[in-house]
């Protein structure tokens, strides 16, 4: 009797935890990235180790209403040793507007209050192209527009 008892409550649990709704948040796949420079092209000097080194404006467009938050690797994968990292910058509050130059820093407050991790050049922040001499590097800047704040600690 006790064994029928354990097996229905078991089986009772276990049909009221496959029953709950899970409730799943979608971010639109429709977002587009522009900047003063097009896909494919230079990135202009200013935003390079030849210039200024700051980072470039950036306007994301359909942003989800979804978002919580963004973030943003910029890469090379054309670099001598492998892929080279420029840029980590995460918990961006959503917004369709990044300004160019932004500060470098763990830690930042203005234009936003955001954290960046360490690139290859060893720095906090935006590192430009700085490519040895040779064939043309290509740079990708990977927006990902988030349903959470992320949580990651400082020596991320």
């Amino acid at each position: 009797m006790m064994m029928r008892l354990l097996i229905v409550l078991f089986l009772a649990v276990l049909l009221l935890g496959c029953a709950q709704k899970e409730e799943v948040v979608r971010l639109e796949k429709n977002l587009e990235v522009r900047s003063v420079f097009e896909n494919g092209e230079y990135i202009p000097k200013k935003y390079t180790c030849d210039g200024e080194d700051i980072s470039p404006p950036l306007e994301l467009v359909n942003l989800s209403p979804n978002a919580k938050s963004i973030a943003i690797i910029m890469d090379d994968p054309d670099a001598p040793l492998g892929t080279f990292t420029h840029w980590i910058i995460w918990n961006i509050p959503p917004t369709n507007k990044i300004p160019e130059g932004i500060p470098k820093g763990k830690e930042i407050s203005e234009p936003f209050k955001a954290y960046q991790g360490r690139n290859d050049f060893g720095d906090y922040g935006y590192g430009g192209p700085c490519p040895p001499r040779g064939k043309p590097h290509r740079y990708f800047f990977r927006v990902y527009v988030l349903d959470t704040v992320l949580d990651l600690k400082d020596a991320t």
